[in-house]
């Protein structure tokens, strides 16, 4: 999330990774120096860190070749060679130079690969925030429109309108300046924004699988449309991962209070909220595989009504686009390591998740044949000052789509 889906939904993010990496290194090395300074004489050239490799110990004369550092592998895949020679005077300049060896002076892409995305995905979570405040508006000023389905649907427009926010204010929070070191912050404010970032990701799925779920129902008829089953899928969308949040922020106070909490790399924790996550793609995934079998079988000529075969029609070409919008592309990186592809993973989830909001509002809400006839009915009557009558069918019915 610093980029929210956290960066990729619980990735170090690439700047930190280098960073901690070169960290890594520098100890290490530096371990390595005080143990030989111990043991050997004063000859040669002695060990030394030049702030990205670790020299080894070398006699006069000796010519030392290195392979591209490990740091660097976290942009890219090297497999240069870089070489020093140790001289009566000590250790020779660097021969080739690391952006020539190692290809790297254009690779740590801060000015321009993250800005870009930072930029679209910028965009992106504000398109998705204009466009679903106003579907929300809509649904809650038009009576008519208030019901089971139309609930639903303005619950989960709320989790995309908090997941927006969640974006900004963690950027602002950790990106607001550029003397802000933003790898080890480490203060309330900024941990709150992550803990709201997590939970505002959170329900936004769950309420993803919400909308599956209710989808199922409506297509066996088996939906109850009791006060208490709407109040078991808030407790869904809402309570369960407030519990998982409440959860997992105990376990960073009491085992892993570290940093800002949004680098969870091979954190065991992290699985708290990860987890149910993983487990709502899947779960989502294979509702959308059962309701294409139900379609299917609903739209047999020989066992479809007549009076059924239109609406039946659109629910599936509804159903059919909007199948991509319930996290099926998710499936592509949730059963995959946080290292992998980070690059692409950042285009996927951030790029094109940031924009979902704002396909779920044109779908759900500006194209819904029931909106557009109940906004068309409110122009009319105030343009005419005088009450018309709804015609037939305007209300809608529990299988209404957004066609």
């Amino acid at each position: 999330m610093c980029l929210c889906i956290q960066y990729v939904l619980s990735s170090l993010h690439p700047e930190c990774e280098f960073i901690y990496q070169l960290a890594r290194d520098e100890q290490r090395c530096l371990r390595e120096i005080t143990d030989l300074g111990n043991l050997s004489s004063s000859s040669g050239c002695l060990p030394v860190w030049d702030s990205v490799v670790c020299w080894p110990r070398a006699a006069v004369g000796e010519t030392i070749h290195l392979p591209c550092p490990a740091v660097f592998s976290v942009i890219k895949n090297n497999t240069g060679i870089v070489s020093r020679n140790c001289t009566a005077g000590g250790w020779s300049h660097l021969f080739p130079p690391y952006h020539e060896a190692c290809s790297v002076e254009d690779e740590i892409p801060e000015e321009s690969y993250f800005a870009t995305v930072k930029l679209i995905y910028t965009v992106g979570y504000g398109a998705s925030l204009l466009s679903l405040s106003v579907a929300v508006a809509i649904l809650l000023l038009l009576r008519r429109l208030h019901c089971a389905r139309n609930y639903i649907h303005m619950q989960l427009f709320f989790t995309f309108i908090l997941k927006s926010v969640a974006v900004f204010i963690k950027d602002a929070t950790l990106f607001s300046s550029d003397d802000t070191d933003h790898c080890t912050l480490s203060t309330a404010v900024c941990k709150a924004s992550v803990v709201f970032c997590h939970y505002c990701i959170m329900t936004n799925f769950f309420w993803l699988l919400v909308e599956a779920l209710y989808l199922n129902f409506l297509l066996v008829s088996a939906f109850p449309r009791s006060r208490r089953c709407l109040w078991s899928f808030a407790l869904l969308g809402w309570g369960f991962p407030l519990v998982c949040i409440i959860l997992w922020i105990c376990s960073r106070l009491y085992f892993e209070d570290t940093e800002c909490w949004d680098i969870n790399e091979d954190s065991p924790y992290w699985w708290i909220i990860k987890g149910p996550i993983v487990v709502s793609i899947g779960v989502n995934f294979f509702l959308f595989m059962n309701i294409i079998r139900i379609l299917v079988q609903k739209l047999n000529p020989r066992l479809i009504q007549f009076n059924n075969s239109a609406q039946y029609r659109r629910l599936t070409k509804s159903t059919l686009l909007l199948i991509p919008l319930f996290g099926t592309h998710y499936m592509v990186f949730s059963f995959l390591p946080d290292y992998f592809n980070v690059s692409l993973r950042l285009c996927i989830e951030l790029c094109l998740g940031s924009f979902q909001g704002l396909i779920v509002a044109i779908l759900y809400c500006f194209l819904n044949q029931e909106v557009q006839n109940e906004i068309r009915l409110r122009w009319m009557r105030n343009q005419e000052g005088s009450y018309v009558v709804v015609p037939v069918g305007a209300k809608g019915s529990q299988l209404d789509t957004p066609f």
